[in-house]
């Protein structure tokens, strides 16, 4: 399956816990003052590549904890990148998956759009909200503003309510 990306980083420490390799997908209906990565905001940008070529450069990575998708926005790429995350799955790496979302707001997209639920539930982890420039603060483990939240996936599905996750 084709995903529009605007890289791939085989090896990272500030994007989830460990040593992972990030994948950033492109396009993002947010565009927030001061985003992290504005070259990944235009959806038409990046360039285009299928999972398996993705995997290929995962594959070659060594001691990995895990992968994270982040952006751009990977909810808007749900499908792809939820088929994508299993596969990462199944070779036994966590999933960290960043959002500009809320996740009150991607169970309501949810609703209308199962790939998005698919995508939330395949994640082990969620850093969700918007970036906001006004709280930003470099010291906060994986996350760029105080209004953003790192979410255990699979607890808070449980228990119908945010879990966070208490690794940071």
């Amino acid at each position: 399956m084709e995903l529009r990306v605007a890289g791939v980083i085989r090896e990272s420490v500030v994007d989830g816990p460990g040593i992972r390799s990030v994948v950033f997908a492109q396009g993002c209906p947010r565009s927030c003052p001061g985003c992290h990565n504005p070259e990944s905001i235009d959806p038409k940008g990046g360039k285009v590549l299928e999972d398996k070529e993705i995997l290929e450069v995962l594959d070659k990575v060594r001691l990995i904890k895990g992968v994270t998708f982040s952006g751009g926005e990977p909810f808007m790429q749900a499908r792809a990148f939820a088929q994508l995350g299993k596969r990462i799955k199944e070779k036994g790496l966590d999933l960290v998956t960043y959002t500009g979302y809320t996740w009150d707001e991607l169970l309501n997209l949810g609703e209308q759009k199962p790939e998005v639920l698919e995508l939330l539930r395949i994640s082990d982890y969620l850093v969700d909200g918007p970036f906001v420039e006004s709280e930003k603060d470099l010291n906060l483990a994986f996350r760029g503003s105080k209004n953003q939240r790192i979410i255990d996936v699979k607890e808070s599905l449980k228990k119908s309510n945010v879990v966070l996750a208490n690794f940071a």
